[in-house]
């Protein structure tokens, strides 16, 4: 399937149905009416239905995936959209639309059904204010709880002051406390520890060694990137900011921007683009995998320095690569609407050369990372059989990418919903069946070389395109002002795993609703599951093991 494939081709009813009319049928009289999107059909229901038809989609239509939440408001009411999918078949896809009056923006909770949601909705209410009934925690997640209003309701002042409390900002070593009744002690971890990667702060409960409770505490780079692309048109100003999401696979994050605003402009890619899309992602994705696998190798064991030190050799490497075609080695900013901004650097032919060269050397640094990591008996004491993530539990919190392909779902939307040239290629989705920390690394271990294989056969396109064929991007418009009213959700498999797009035009040249879907926001999420109960090593262990980047979980 290509990547501008139409909603027709896509069967969107019940298993076994003969089209969207069953999934209508199946819903009944919950269904208020139809406010279809691009990629999906959408069925408006009252907001006291949630749950009911949630489970119902889930159960019996198979749409096990809540893929993202998007919440927002228009003029005359608040929204709330469930993007569902199935594992299975991500090409299945519909919204569910919740609508709710301005008055009382109250609606019911999907965490009872999907437990994913506790914390899309709990941004929801954050940034746009809506709130729901009988969600287990709704607090806010990405704002301190003393702020007043919320950003993203057409309502906010943004002039207003905000006074946040001491508290908020308190040492967090002042929180370490002993709790004599029940034998436990609560413990601050982060924001600023190396073991959070990023600036995360883990509110843990102890029980001597043995964590019991943690409650995950993000926001603390909270950047407004959603309201930024808002405010920036389609054509020119939003490419900038995906490289900034997730700052280790840059060109994975524009791809997903790229997909979602020519879904919604009608905007072809040329084939020879495509490619050096394919090509130029892939190399994206080893640049994350080879520092998520030197890091975690620090996290499981401190003394593990040489592996680091490899590990920040070879994505130099990579890294020289992407500097080469991008002209960058971090912020590329270099897919544009309807293509890339360039072709590839003269002399290509030894651009194409060195990377090749790369690529034949990159099998002996495999094999020491075998010998360094996955043979090494103290880091198979620390990683098998700790932090682990059963398939039912990574499901129930939309988990993908490596995460859940290490619990054994076979879910890769380069093969499931392709895009780019993936279809036209020969490379393997890596599974591993137990769920632990050493799951999650062997199968970010193995992707790198089915990665390698990717760019070893693009190379080959690349270098044997005829020469008047090499069209970089398709004829776009100066200004882009898709049709008002116009919706769309669309993914791809970035580093990390399903990172989406959800744009909502309104006839201008810049989005009325820009939503980004953060793999690792939800990834993150399902922390508590697989750490309490493990020793505190473990749970550093764990944490690595989610890879999260902290400026995509937090935008």
């Amino acid at each position: 399937m290509s990547s501008d494939s139409t909603l027709e081709s896509r069967p969107t009813g019940t298993e076994g149905s003969a089209g969207e009319i069953d999934l209508e049928s199946l819903l009944g009289d919950a269904v208020l009416g139809r406010d279809d999107h691009e990629n999906a059909p959408a069925f408006v229901i009252r907001p006291d239905e949630v749950r009911d038809v949630l489970t119902t989609l889930r159960d019996e239509a198979g749409f096990d995936h809540c893929s993202c939440v998007t919440a927002q408001q228009y003029p005359d009411r608040f929204e709330t959209i469930y993007h569902l999918k199935c594992y299975a078949d991500p090409t299945r896809e519909v919204s569910v639309v919740v609508p709710t009056p301005i008055d009382d923006p109250v609606s019911e909770s999907a965490a009872p059904v999907f437990e994913t949601a506790d914390w899309h909705e709990r941004e929801a209410y954050d940034l746009v204010g809506i709130e729901y009934e009988g969600h287990p925690d709704l607090r806010r997640i990405l704002l301190p709880e003393t702020w007043q209003g919320h950003p993203l309701g057409l309502a906010y002042d943004q002039e207003q002051p905000q006074v946040v409390a001491l508290s908020e900002h308190a040492n967090p070593i002042a929180g370490d406390e002993h709790d004599a009744a029940s034998e436990t002690m609560f413990l601050n971890i982060g924001p600023h520890h190396p073991s959070t990667h990023g600036v995360m702060h883990v509110k843990a409960v102890l029980d001597g060694e043995t964590v019991v409770d943690i409650d995950p505490d993000i926001g603390y780079i909270h950047r407004c990137e959603e309201q930024m692309c808002q405010n920036g048109t389609y054509r020119h100003q939003i490419m900038p900011y995906p490289d900034r999401w997730d700052w280790m696979s840059g060109l994975c994050n524009e791809w997903a921007y790229a997909r979602a605003a020519e879904d919604l402009a009608g905007l072809e890619v040329p084939e020879y683009a495509q490619i050096i899309r394919t090509m130029g992602a892939e190399l994206s994705r080893l640049a994350s995998h080879f520092i998520s696998l030197g890091t975690y190798a620090l996290d499981v064991f401190g003394e593990f320095t040489a592996t680091f030190q490899y590990a920040i050799r070879d994505r130099e490497l990579v890294l020289d690569r992407l500097e080469d075609l991008t002209g960058q080695r971090m912020m590329y900013n270099y897919l544009r609407l309807g293509g890339v901004a360039w072709d590839l650097p003269e002399p290509r032919a030894e651009f194409i050369e060195e990377t090749r060269d790369f690529l034949d050397g990159l099998p002996a640094k495999i094999d020491e990372y075998h010998d360094l990591l996955v043979t090494n008996e103290i880091f198979q004491r620390r990683c098998i059989d700790t932090g682990v993530l059963e398939r039912e539990v990574a499901t129930q919190y939309g988990c993908t990418g490596p995460v859940a392909r290490a619990s054994g779902i076979d879910y890769d939307l380069r093969r499931d919903d392709p895009y780019g040239y993936y279809d036209r290629l020969e490379w393997d989705v890596i599974t591993e069946p137990d769920g632990d920390n050493y799951s999650r690394v062997l199968v970010r271990m193995r992707e790198v070389e089915e990665s390698a294989k990717l760019i070893a056969q693009c190379l080959d396109l690349l270098a044997d395109w005829p020469d008047d064929e090499r069209t970089v991007q398709s004829n776009v418009p100066r200004t882009l002002k898709p049709d008002a009213g116009a919706e769309t959700y669309r993914a791809v498999e970035g580093a990390k795993g399903e990172l989406g797009i959800y744009i909502r035009a309104d006839g201008s040249d810049t989005p009325a609703r820009f939503k980004i879907r953060s793999p690792c926001f939800s990834n993150l999420s399902v922390l508590p599951e697989i750490a309490e109960g493990e020793y505190i090593p473990d749970l550093v262990a764990a944490i690595g093991s989610l890879d999260c980047i902290m400026g995509e979980v937090d935008r």
